[in-house]
């Protein structure tokens, strides 16, 4: 079996930012519409008014300050309040595959590699922007590489699953060096009129290039000691869009066809399962918590984080055992914890060990366990 590295991340960051401050006003100003608009119904006790948010709620709620998206005005707009994306023709290059293309050349370059040396291409998201053809094999065809590709979806977890799939094709020598990319674009499947969850999503992008690690050549590279999944049926966390949908009329343009989770369910019932996933991972490595130097996490929700590390450690972890990018970033459901990697692995020496970790919809639990090689 060939022992395998990740060699080279990227990541595409949209032009945009949005701050808490700028989301509450869009909001609130939709809110106030709704109210005035339903005032009689409202006053005859037929419908509830709606509650206004606040940058306070949102920063105790999630840690978020603000996020990037691919576009503002219509997000901000309250009557519109979700992202204007034009539909782009069969000739052009699609969306998801224009972001991945950018994080890809970056993960190459710091990889030392070019699409001659990629022989197999996974696209792994929480949405895909089409059913077919594959948005993989649309960017396998933008960067002009050889070989195969495919799509896949196992939500916040996409990446962990990806890289454990890109891992086992090296591995078995399947393929020699494999291109991974997360184009998210959360934006798009969150209910920007949801009190509960209006300010979670950011837009993002990331890719990461695995290799057999006798022919890698960047010198900014981890070791693959181990990924280890798991996944159980929950409807916690659901989006009901799909091709079926036309299907029954009843139920297009629902609320339920966009992001809806019971958040205090997810946050009880995921924080012990991935705290004890990883525990179990490292023991099974032979490595204990505290030989861990650093963990890059799912960036979903600052509280969620803090007490999964502290599951894991037995204590506090500080910001630079556990990153957090969630702040500027926002949830970026598979993205998160590869930014995390991206951004906050540089300064680690040869032989100290990390953990990256994602977890969401499903569930599903995903964690990689790294070595600085």
């Amino acid at each position: 079996m060939n022992q395998v590295v990740i060699s080279g991340t990227g990541l595409f960051t949209p032009p945009h930012a949005i701050s808490n401050e700028e989301l509450v006003a869009s909001f609130n100003r939709y809110v106030q519409q709704y109210n005035a608009e339903h005032a009689t119904a409202i006053a005859a006790g037929e419908c509830e008014p709606l509650a206004e948010s606040s940058v306070e709620f949102i920063v105790k709620a999630s840690g978020i300050q603000s996020r990037f998206v691919l576009d503002k005005d219509g997000l901000l707009d309250p009557d519109r309040m979700t992202p204007l994306l034009l539909e782009r023709s069969n000739d052009e290059l699609s969306v998801q595959a224009e972001m991945a293309v950018h994080a890809a050349r970056e993960a190459l370059e710091n990889a030392g590699r070019s699409a001659a040396d990629i022989d197999m291409v996974i696209v792994a998201c929480s949405n895909m922007q089409r059913a077919y053809p594959a948005v993989s094999i649309e960017v396998q065809h933008a960067l002009g590489i050889h070989g195969y590709a495919f799509d896949m979806n196992v939500a916040c977890s996409s990446a962990t699953f990806g890289i454990q799939t890109a891992a086992n094709a090296i591995a078995s020598g399947q393929a020699r060096v494999v291109l991974m990319v997360n184009p998210e674009i959360c934006t798009a499947h969150l209910n920007f009129r949801d009190r509960d969850s209006h300010f979670i999503f950011g837009d993002a992008c990331t890719a990461v290039v695995l290799e057999r690690a006798d022919l890698a050549v960047s010198a900014h590279r981890f070791e693959v000691l181990g990924c280890k999944l798991v996944t159980l049926f929950s409807n916690n966390i659901r989006n009901n869009a799909g091709f079926l949908n036309r299907c029954d009329e009843r139920g297009v343009g629902a609320p339920d066809k966009l992001f809806v989770q019971q958040g205090r369910k997810v946050f009880k019932e995921v924080c012990p399962m991935v705290g004890e996933h990883i525990v179990d991972h490292l023991a099974e490595l032979e490595l204990a918590p505290g030989e861990v130097r650093r963990f890059w996490l799912h960036q979903a929700n600052l509280s969620m984080n803090e007490l999964i590390a502290r599951r894991v450690l037995g204590r506090e972890a500080s910001r630079d055992e556990a990153p957090v990018i969630l702040d500027r970033y926002a949830n970026t459901s598979s993205a998160g914890s590869v930014i995390a990697f991206h951004l906050f692995s540089r300064d680690m020496t040869e032989g100290q060990v990390g953990v990256l970790s994602s977890f969401g919809a499903g569930y599903s639990v995903g964690s990689v366990v790294l070595k600085k090689y």
